[in-house]
């Protein structure tokens, strides 16, 4: 058997409701900053949720020409955003000679549901001549990945994951597999979301999913027992990851090394998780399986933590299950309490703080756990980042359709 290539992380890109690139987003996380205001998108007034996680002062035009951005979806403009300063950041050039060596995995939940909204009026309003010959361009999920390939010229292995909200953490889980068997050198891989729509918020008040907390500095507190629902939030959280041979012979600054994924399905219920988290419980033992990291090595996890009910408890019963009496040892954080839900970006963004907890030896906090519920009994750094030295985390994304993904990180050692 062909023993398994090792994947390092090279280089990090944000786009986020706390920042418009990587730093400025996790100054904001270990501050215990939270990015959640008033909804300006739309109208709050037709809605019982107010508040939303959004981007703010996001220029496109720094990262690409007005023209070239017009045929595009915010969603899209967040990923070919977050993706050159990954790609900068990790000091990679791009040539035509290992162009078909690097490729491009990049998901999104619900693709340009603001196009759709937009041009679905147009087309109502005005008829099929009017609607934009870059419609269905603009709304379909893989643009991202499209548009940056395009915008880097990476001809390597191309796809999109569409999971719901276990969609980041699934595209790069897939991205460090093409890399692990040989397909790949680099992937530049990823989430990207535009959610804050009419529809969007419509359909998740309808389901009674989004907090209806007036208060945004409160409104997303998980594991608390005053939680009543996620807020929404946009943006796109990129990495770019690399064969660790390839990154030494550049010369590369590597973040960490990512070890393990595991992938499963709940076979349940469409958006109910299923009872204790069964599901999840088995992605995070397979993402350490796969690593050959017994439970006890790892020292802290970035929880999917969405501020809901049945996931902050289901979660806990699943880490519980996995950790044994270990569970009660190691550090349990949601950065959702700051970032909001970035749905199909959430797990590319926690997949960038849990690298960074690791490299700089600092957890990032839950904030807004005030009042503890007795079903939510782990360590979930209350309120203050925590400086504490770990050599192994993971991540976890759950998603509605009983998607359950697991990412495991190590210090990287040579």
């Amino acid at each position: 058997m062909m023993e398994k290539r090792r994947v390092v992380v090279t280089g990090i890109g944000a786009v986020t409701p706390l920042g418009n690139d990587a730093g400025t987003t996790w100054n904001n996380i270990i501050e215990g900053v939270s990015g959640i205001g008033p909804v300006t998108r739309l109208n709050a007034d037709d809605f019982p949720a107010k508040v939303a996680a959004e981007v703010k002062e996001f220029n496109v035009e720094n990262f690409m020409d007005r023209k070239d951005a017009r045929k595009m979806d915010r969603f899209t403009h967040y990923a070919v955003a977050a993706s050159l300063m990954a790609v900068k950041d990790s000091g990679l050039e791009i040539t035509d000679e290992n162009a078909p060596r690097v490729g491009v995995w990049i998901g999104s939940g619900i693709g340009g549901m603001e196009t759709f909204e937009q041009q679905h009026e147009t087309f109502m309003n005005r008829g099929y001549r009017r609607v934009s010959p870059f419609f269905v361009p603009m709304m379909i999920p893989d643009m991202a990945t499209g548009q940056v390939s395009i915008t880097l010229g990476a001809r390597g292995f191309n796809s999109c994951t569409v999971t719901a909200c276990a969609t980041g953490t699934n595209s790069i889980g897939d991205a460090f597999k093409v890399i692990q068997r040989g397909d790949a050198d680099v992937m530049v891989t990823g989430g990207a979301e535009a959610p804050i729509t009419k529809m969007s918020f419509a359909g998740f008040c309808a389901n009674t999913a989004l907090s209806t907390n007036q208060d945004p500095q409160k409104a997303s507190r998980p594991f608390d027992k005053e939680r009543d629902g996620f807020v929404m939030g946009e943006g796109a959280g990129i990495v770019v990851l690399e064969d660790l041979d390839h990154a030494l012979a550049r010369g590369a600054k590597i973040y960490a090394e990512i070890v393990g994924y595991g992938a499963t399905g709940d076979a349940y219920h469409i958006t109910a998780p299923a009872p204790e988290g069964e599901g999840g419980a088995r992605a995070m033992k397979m993402a350490l399986d796969d690593a050959g990291m017994a439970p006890e090595e790892v020292g802290y996890i970035n929880a999917h933590g969405t501020s809901t009910e049945y996931n902050d408890k289901y979660e806990t019963m699943a880490i519980k299950t996995v950790f044994g009496e270990h569970a009660y040892k190691l550090a349990v954080s949601s950065t959702k309490s700051m970032t909001g839900h970035l749905l199909g970006a959430a797990g590319g963004i926690e997949a960038i703080f849990t690298i960074l907890a690791l490299k700089e030896g600092i957890l990032p906090p839950t904030i807004n756990l005030e009042t503890p519920d007795p079903d939510c009994d782990l360590d979930y750094v209350p309120n203050a980042a925590r400086k504490q030295q770990v050599n192994a985390a993971i991540s976890n994304s759950l998603g509605f359709g009983g998607h359950n993904a697991t990412i495991a990180f190590r210090k990287y050692d040579a």
